[in-house]
């Protein structure tokens, strides 16, 4: 009974009136009537996507991991038309060593005569995502890059040539083409750097990819623009105004008249949607409405892809569309949000228009938005969030639209991305009750589905115990040279060969400070489980330049998103065959080790190391040869905590600050830099065994062939 009235209220004409409609189990009030005239000769602005953000951080290290056929089909659901999100555009970050948020991806040029196009993964996620959609765009920005960039300093020469050797591995290698490119993420405005950037790109073949600039996100963000009225280098440079989270600051009135009157178009290169569930979705769609209505933005980009990162990482599940940071087991999940995508994916391309005169705000809370296709196609998108009453929303469709049949797809807090009754025009109109916080889609087009897939694997706890050889890896190059599971959180540990030559190994490769994004802490790699406890992590550690090397446990957290310091412990290995235990809470501060034990351990250490940290205990290795591979064991069984080299016990502790937390490797100081080998990494239960090393399902294909 509920949903046959629904239907027929669905079907009420413009000068229809009611009191209340039941919808669900709610009564709401009916709101006055609104009119919209589709006109379909009334031009627009060009539509040029909306999508996401691989980057700011390793946000998608994890998903390279997943076994098949789980790996495609995340891809699928993210990108495919028609099936998923849907998305029509993708940003990526140019690596460059340094953390970025969530990490740090590995540079195509550690140094300045290094060059390789193989290592990470956002080229395979690029390729991947064009093999599905041709049609989606390409778009990058750099948060950071390496150290001896510009000799230090980011807007220089070298950073515009770094660029374009990035550019050029892009196409010569994947075959890929890159549309646009941003100058560098949140870090101010160089105007110079811009002109030298557009110079580079021209010289090198490169003059059809545009430039935006310059991806700020406070209240000064446009104030760059108001120049180009009389630099005309800089108008001929800059191609696209873009900045960041237009929801929270919008564009101002004159930039927009500025831009119109240069015929440049208006991108939001990272919007911000934190939010949980359904009112993620909501509010996702809500966002984009407005980017285009208050900012005149065209063109979208959601901070950021998919969760591919570990739990305990800042960020690690709200903000994405999907959830895939379980390779082991290869279980996903799909977000709310996703479906807020799709909403406008599966009813849109690039090089549609916004319809003049048909884009506007509900007059009792809401927005909508109308896209129209090339030919006669248009679709309808539509949010109610903060609705109270139902809306009657009548169009008059003229200007040669399409008089076909609309389909209707709805997502409300109860069920997402849902097909409702097609709608036929009557006398070139049509009637929608719109309820209060759901989305809606109406459109001439066909084909749409909730795209899903079946017998998703279970999710399943990190393997343990885990022992890793780095010997499956015949070709690193296949595997962007990143190990499995392992999440670089500041600089860069990759397989390589072993110096003696009898096998892999994992180097911290990164010799000189990044030009990080985000304050970065030493170099270090997490792995495992956060909530594992009483365990031991051990592995063969070679000082191969200097400084020091050490194993990691009980690390429950690496930073808040900006800085990276972490909460656990560390076991380090100098070149004098030094040994140190060192507790670290982060940024905050140094462990407040309370007790009178802990107080005793604190006297015994004498001093304190790096900001935020504690130099617990320490001790020597017997019998040390810097040039030889040698193991460091750090052990946890309850309060005690017990360090080995070689198998000897060097050092012992009690505390009790840190209970639980994942296994990590780490490597040099904060100021400089030291490489380091690392061989067998094993996680194991205390004094148990040797396991045989680890096993990987033969449907974790390589990235690259």
């Amino acid at each position: 009974m509920k949903k046959l009235f629904y239907h027929l209220f669905l079907r009420l004409t413009a000068g229809a009136s009611l009191f209340c409609c039941l919808a669900g189990n709610l009564i709401f009030p009916a709101f006055a009537d609104q009119t919209i005239d589709l006109k379909g000769d009334a031009g627009g602005k060009r539509f040029d996507g909306i999508g996401a953000v691989s980057g700011g951080g390793a946000t998608s290290v994890l998903l390279k991991d997943y076994p098949e056929p789980q790996r495609s089909q995340v891809l699928d659901l993210l990108f495919k038309p028609k099936f998923g999100a849907s998305m029509s555009a993708l940003l990526v970050e140019v690596p460059g060593d340094g953390n970025a948020t969530q990490g740090a991806e590995p540079s195509h040029m550690h140094t300045r005569d290094d060059l390789n196009f193989s290592r990470g993964y956002e080229w395979w996620l690029m390729r991947e995502a064009k093999k599905r959609n041709p049609d989606l765009t390409l778009d990058a920005c750099a948060w950071g890059c390496p150290g001896w960039v510009g000799n230090g300093s980011f807007w220089s020469q070298d950073m515009c040539d770094y660029y374009v050797r990035w550019i050029q591995g892009l196409k010569s290698v994947y075959g890929l083409d890159l549309n646009a490119i941003g100058c560098r993420n949140e870090k101010g405005v160089n105007a110079d750097f811009a002109k030298k950037f557009r110079a580079t790109l021209d010289a090198n073949g490169l003059d059809k990819i545009r430039i935006h600039a310059f991806d700020n996100w406070d209240k000064t963000k446009f104030d760059w623009a108001r120049h180009m009225t009389n630099d005309l280098e800089l108008r001929k440079a800059v191609a696209i105004f873009s900045n960041h989270t237009m929801s929270e600051i919008p564009t101002p009135a004159d930039v927009l008249k500025l831009a119109e009157s240069l015929d440049k178009p208006i991108w939001n290169t990272e919007e911000h949607v934190y939010k949980k569930g359904f009112d993620c979705e909501l509010s996702l769609v809500k966002a984009f409405n407005e980017n285009f209505l208050h900012s005149g933005v065209t063109k979208i980009v959601n901070w950021y892809l998919v969760g591919s990162v570990y739990s305990l990482e800042p960020y690690a599940e709200d903000p994405a569309a999907m959830i895939a940071n379980s390779p082991w087991s290869g279980f996903y999940r799909t977000r709310e949000v996703l479906w807020g995508y799709a909403h406008y994916g599966q009813f849109s391309k690039i090089g549609w228009t916004y319809l003049n005169g048909a884009c506007g705000k509900l007059n009792d809370g809401g927005s909508f938005v109308t896209l129209k296709s090339p030919g006669k196609d248009y679709s309808v998108i539509i949010e109610t969030k903060g609705a109270k009453t139902v809306q009657n929303l009548t169009f008059n469709v003229s200007g040669g639209l399409s008089s076909g049949k609309l389909c209707v797809w709805r997502s409300n807090a109860k069920e997402q991305f849902v097909r409702q009754t097609d709608i036929k025009l009557q006398n070139n109109s049509f009637t929608i009750a719109l309820e209060p916080d759901t989305l809606y889609s109406i459109s001439t087009t066909t084909g749409q589905q909730k795209g899903s897939f079946d017998n998703i694997p279970a999710e399943t706890k990190f393997p343990f115990p885990y022992y890793e050889t780095f010997e499956a890896y015949a070709s690193p190059k296949q595997f962007g040279y990143l190990p499995r599971y392992t999440a670089d959180i500041a600089s860069v540990f990759e397989i390589a060969e072993r110096p003696d030559n009898t096998g892999k190994c994992l180097r911290q490769v990164v010799s000189q400070k990044p030009q990080s994004w985000a304050p970065e802490w030493m170099p270090y790699t997490i792995i495992g489980d956060e909530h594992w406890q009483d365990y031991e992590v051990s592995a063969d550690i070679l000082l191969d330049n200097g400084g020091w090397a050490g194993v990691m446990g009980r690390v429950n957290n690496v930073g808040d998103g900006y800085g990276c310091a972490p909460k656990g412990y560390y076991l380090r290995l100098a070149t004098n065959g030094t040994c140190t235990l060192v507790a670290i809470n982060g940024k905050a501060g140094a462990v407040d080790l309370g007790d009178k034990e802990h107080q005793e351990a604190l006297r015994a250490a004498g001093n304190t190391g790096e900001k935020g940290e504690r130099q617990m205990i320490t001790g020597t290795a017997k019998n040390f040869d810097v040039k030889q591979w040698h193991n460091v064991k750090l052990q946890f069984a309850g309060t005690a905590i017990t360090g080995f080299v070689d198998g000897a016990q060097v050092l012992s502790a009690t505390n009790s600050v840190f209970s639980h937390g994942m296994a990590g490797l780490v490597t040099g100081d904060s100021k400089t830099r030291n490489t380091a080998c690392f061989d067998n990494l094993l996680i194991n239960a205390v004094g148990t065994a040797t396991p045989k090393p680890t096993t990987f399902s033969k449907k974790q294909m390589p990235i690259y062939k």
